[in-house]
C-alpha cells in the first residue's frame, strides 16, 4: 500500500523549511568550527563542531519526522501520524546525550594531555558562530510558537545549546590566552562545561517526549478554557470525564456532556455540535472534540 499524501498544512510546511535552514546552517557552523579548532589547537571548538555534527543530523530527523506528522490519517492510521513528532524529539535527545557523553571523556583527555595554547583568531570564529546561531534561535522558535510543533522547538532549543556552548568555548579560549602557560586546559574546561550543558538540554528533550508518548496532559490553562468553553455552551448543564492530549500541533478532547434528560436524540445531538463549536472557538488547537451525551443527573464533575 502506497504512503499517504503530504498534506499542504502551511503550519507543516513552515516546520519543513524551518528544519530545512536548520540543516543548511549547521553544515556551515561544522566547517567553521572544525576548521577553525583544527588549525587553532582549540579542542573546545572541536567539541562544539562534533555539537554541530550531532545538529544537522538532529536537523535532519527533525525535518523527517514534520513530514511523517503531515501525513493525514488513513486506514491503518485513524488519528493520523502525530506520535511521529514526540518520537522525532526523543531520537533527537537521545543523539544529544551521546554527543556530550563523547565531548566529556575527550575534553578529560585533553585536560591531561599537555597542548598547545588556542589562537586568538578561534575568538573570532566562535563570535560569529554564537551570532548566527542566537539569531537562528529566536527566528526557528518563533515558528514553533506560531505551529505549536515541539520538535520544531527542540530544534531551535539546539540552536540556542550550540550559542551557549560556543559561548562557553570562547570564554575559555579568553582564559588561556590570557592566562598564558599552564591555563592551556581552560579551553578543554570549556568542554567540559558545554557537554554539561548539551546532556541537560538532552534530558529535558527526553522528559518532554516521554511525557507527550505517555499522553501526559498538557498545560492545564488549557483544559480549564476548554472546561469553561464546554460548560458556557447554552443548554448544558453539567461536565465531567474532560481528557485533553497533544498530538503533533493538535489537541484531541474527550468529554462527557450533561444535559437536560428530555431532549430528543437531534436535540442531543445539536447541542454536543454547539460544545464542539464553541470548544474549538475558545482553544483553536483542538483538533476533534468527542462528546458523551448523559442525562443531567443533579451532580457536577469535572
Amino acid at each position: 500500500m502506497s504512503a499517504p499524501p503530504i498534506t499542504t498544512d502551511p503550519k507543516n510546511k513552515s516546520n519543513q523549511r524551518a528544519a530545512a535552514w536548520g540543516v543548511a546552517i549547521n553544515v556551515l557552523m561544522v566547517v567553521a568550527k572544525l576548521s577553525g579548532g583544527l588549525l587553532g589547537h582549540s579542542y573546545a571548538l572541536i567539541a562544539d563542531a562534533i555539537e554541530s555534527t550531532v545538529d544537522v543530523f538532529a536537523s535532519m530527523v527533525v525535518w523527517a519526522g514534520i513530514r511523517v506528522t503531515a501525513r493525514p490519517p488513513d486506514e491503518f492510521h485513524p488519528y493520523g501520524y502525530g506520535r511521529a513528532e514526540p518520537l522525532t524529539v526523543a531520537v533527537v535527545a537521545l543523539m544529544l546525550l551521546g554527543a556530550a557523553f563523547g565531548i566529556m571523556v575527550s575534553a578529560i583527555h585533553e585536560i591531561v594531555t599537555p597542548h598547545h595554547t588556542p589562537a586568538p583568531f578561534t575568538l573570532a570564529v566562535l563570535a560569529g558562530v554564537v551570532l548566527v546561531k542566537e539569531v537562528l534561535f529566536r527566528r526557528v522558535l518563533s515558528i514553533a510558537e506560531t505551529t505549536a510543533s515541539s520538535a520544531i522547538e527542540a530544534d531551535a532549543w539546539h540552536h540556542r545549546s550550540d550559542a551557549i556552548t560556543s559561548a562557553a568555548a570562547f570564554l575559555g579560549i579568553l582564559i588561556a590566552l590570557w592566562g598564558g602557560p599552564g591555563w592551556e586546559s581552560a579551553d578543554d574546561w570549556a568542554a567540559v562545561l558545554a557537554a554539561g550543558i548539551i546532556a541537560a538540554n538532552g534530558v529535558r528533550f527526553l522528559r518532554s517526549a516521554v511525557f507527550e508518548l505517555m499522553d501526559r496532559e498538557p498545560d492545564p490553562a488549557v483544559r480549564m478554557a476548554i472546561i469553561e468553553a464546554a460548560i458556557g455552551t447554552p443548554g448544558v448543564q453539567a461536565i465531567e470525564k474532560v481528557r485533553v492530549r497533544k498530538v503533533a500541533h493538535a489537541l484531541l478532547v474527550d468529554l462527557h456532556v450533561q444535559a437536560n434528560p428530555q431532549l430528543s436524540l437531534r436535540e442531543a445531538h445539536d447541542l454536543s455540535g454547539l460544545v464542539k463549536a464553541h470548544i474549538r472557538e475558545t482553544a483553536p488547537a483542538v483538533r476533534e472534540v468527542l462528546i458523551h451525551m448523559e442525562p443531567f443527573e443533579g451532580t457536577v464533575g469535572h
